[in-house]
């Protein structure tokens, strides 16, 4: 997988590529905004953070094996970055994909991360080879759990107070699909 050729996916309104430089000020401004960190691992303190992991995005190869790959999702009509969506490729190849989105507030409850996802599902079960794909969420996060839901995600696991995220003690709930379970119509 490793070398895996990728320049980007492209669905009917989005097109998803690699974080660019220019990107830093727009990832900033939302993964830096209180209410959408909330359930986010990361919350970047300062805009260098940021330059500094697109750089390191940028020379890190698409689907090399235990990484996490961030790639931008933008308005395909306008090339505006609107989110992104990161993917975690296992060290082995029979261990399962997964997932996370995270869209700028003014960009969700429009479909996007359901179109983005769904678009990279059918290449994680299709032209990757992957049978299983995970999303980890906390549970207080109804929207992500009612997105997972939408495609088909079924819950599999509730862990209670399992990881620390800055600071706090929360709880994930752990979704999975198998690739024969795709697509979910």
């Amino acid at each position: 997988m490793d070398d895996l050729d990728f320049t980007a996916i492209a669905t009917p309104r989005l097109r998803l590529d690699r974080l660019a430089a220019d990107d830093a000020p727009v990832l900033y401004a939302y993964r830096g905004d209180d209410a959408v960190a909330r359930f986010q691992g990361w919350k970047p303190g300062e805009l260098a953070e940021v330059e500094a992991f697109i750089a390191k995005q940028s020379g890190q190869a698409f689907a090399a094996p235990d990484s996490w790959f961030q790639l931008a999702i933008r308005e395909r009509a306008s090339g505006e970055l609107v989110g992104d969506l990161g993917i975690h490729f296992p060290a082995r190849h029979v261990d399962a994909i997964e997932f996370g989105v995270t869209l700028m507030p003014a960009r969700q409850g429009r479909g996007y991360a359901r179109e983005a996802l769904g678009a990279v599902l059918d290449l994680a079960f299709g032209a990757w080879g992957y049978r299983r794909a995970v999303g980890s969420v906390d549970p207080r996060n109804v929207a992500s759990m009612a997105l997972l839901r939408s495609l088909g995600f079924r819950q599999e696991a509730h862990h209670v107070e399992s990881c620390l995220v800055r600071g706090e003690w929360t709880d994930d709930v752990v979704f999975a699909l198998l690739a024969r379970e795709w697509p979910f119509k």
